[in-house]
């Protein structure tokens, strides 16, 4: 393809705008429009952001026969409309997570897409660190040994308090899981990632550590808010959705794991960690801390291995774009789901056939049947299993 390929955005709050900037960082792609739900805040946020198109109705973005990949920010609630629409209208299609509220919808979207022949992905970009691609490709090597034991946690501290508030407290506009959907989603993939093993049973234990919050009258509050009072008025609402879960996990090979997810941990910006357990060795890796890796050993001194192409394996270093030293973080990790996406479609690749490097509706699918089961367990207190 010689022409630069032509992005819609649907939605661009603050992970519409990470979408924006990684894709700009992209010399084949453009992002040649946005939708918001009314025409004023579109006019208003492609001023904002220089995109040249702004729709208030992201029927009429799907309607420009100019737009060839649209990806859906919008809120949970929206998606499975939204990327419903996007296929019916013949766009590859990149989604936020979670790709649907319900396991049912994502199964559909999978099948529509195939059908369509329709490029999907879903914004897990945690496994898009370099570090995350070389840990893999240390594992199916054998590096580690047999994986046994897998556990960690994900802990966030921006709902600690009462007063704060934002959309994804809504069960009705985020879902029935929070906690577990919003960040839980992003462990489980990462660890699936990493090990090649997917989660086959759960055993969850969930809670609403704040069942009652105010809500301020005026807005819905922003997502990562300082959460200061600002003398605003409030109303008491009711929360059903956890802000806390640890589950224990069965993984299809019969090894165990355990993690722990939580967004009122004082302190705890956005801790992603894990370690692996191996028959040989261990591996733990921090998101706060991405450019380190930590490895464990039994009869010798324990290792720190730094993010360097020089020392990553040939199959990881196209997942490293500076020396080492120059640390690539959250935002690198945006712009490499979105290169190893696009890259799909300039070179006319099919998921369904070629490998590719990124996380696709079927992935979204998943995530999705993990979360009803977590769910499952939690309201009947019994493992349950994750159901395809």
């Amino acid at each position: 393809m010689s022409r630069k390929l032509k992005a819609g955005i649907i939605g661009s709050g603050f992970i519409g705008s990470a979408h924006i900037e990684a894709i700009r960082r992209l010399e084949f792609v453009e992002v040649a429009a946005l939708a918001q739900d009314t025409q004023e805040k579109a006019d208003r946020k492609a001023e904002q952001l220089g995109v040249p198109l702004a729709y208030g109705d992201y029927n009429e973005l799907l309607a420009n026969p100019d737009i060839d990949v649209v990806h859906n920010c919008t809120p949970n609630y929206l998606h499975y409309d939204i990327n419903k629409a996007i296929i019916a209208a013949g766009k590859h299609v990149l989604s936020e997570k979670p790709l649907a509220t319900s396991s049912m919808q994502t199964a559909e979207l999978v099948k529509l897409a195939r059908e369509r022949g329709i490029i999907h992905g879903v914004n897990f970009n945690y496994r898009q660190y370099p570090m995350m691609k070389q840990l893999s490709e240390m594992v199916k090597k054998g590096e580690f040994g047999d994986i046994r034991l897998v556990h960690g946690s994900y802990l966030q501290d921006w709902l600690l308090y009462d007063t704060d508030y934002n959309w994804r407290l809504d069960s009705q506009a985020g879902g029935r899981s929070r906690a577990m959907a919003d960040i839980g989603s992003h462990w489980c993939d990462s660890i699936q990632y990493v090990t090649g093993k997917r989660i086959a049973a759960v055993f969850a234990d969930l809670w609403t550590v704040l069942p009652v919050r105010k809500k301020p009258v005026s807005g819905s509050g922003e997502t990562f808010g300082d959460g200061a009072d600002n003398h605003q008025l409030y109303e008491e609402v009711p929360i059903d959705t956890e802000d806390y879960g640890s589950v224990l996990l069965r993984f299809e090979d019969g090894s165990k794991g355990v993690f722990t997810v939580s967004q009122v941990s004082a302190g705890r910006k956005n801790a992603l960690s894990f370690e692996l357990n191996g028959t040989r060795k261990s591996a733990a890796w921090k998101q706060e801390e991405p450019a380190g890796l930590w490895i464990g050993h039994r009869d010798r001194s324990n290792e720190m291995m730094l993010a360097d192409p020089a020392l990553f394996l040939e199959e990881a270093r196209s997942s490293i774009h500076h020396p080492g030293g120059h640390h690539e973080g959250w935002p690198d990790s945006l712009k490499n789901m979105m290169l190893h996406f696009y890259s799909y479609i300039r070179d006319g690749k099919d998921p369904e056939r070629d490998p590719c490097g990124f996380a696709t509706f079927a992935d979204g699918h998943l995530s999705m049947c993990i979360t009803d089961a977590i769910l499952k367990s939690h309201e009947r207190q019994q493992w349950a299993a994750v159901e395809l």
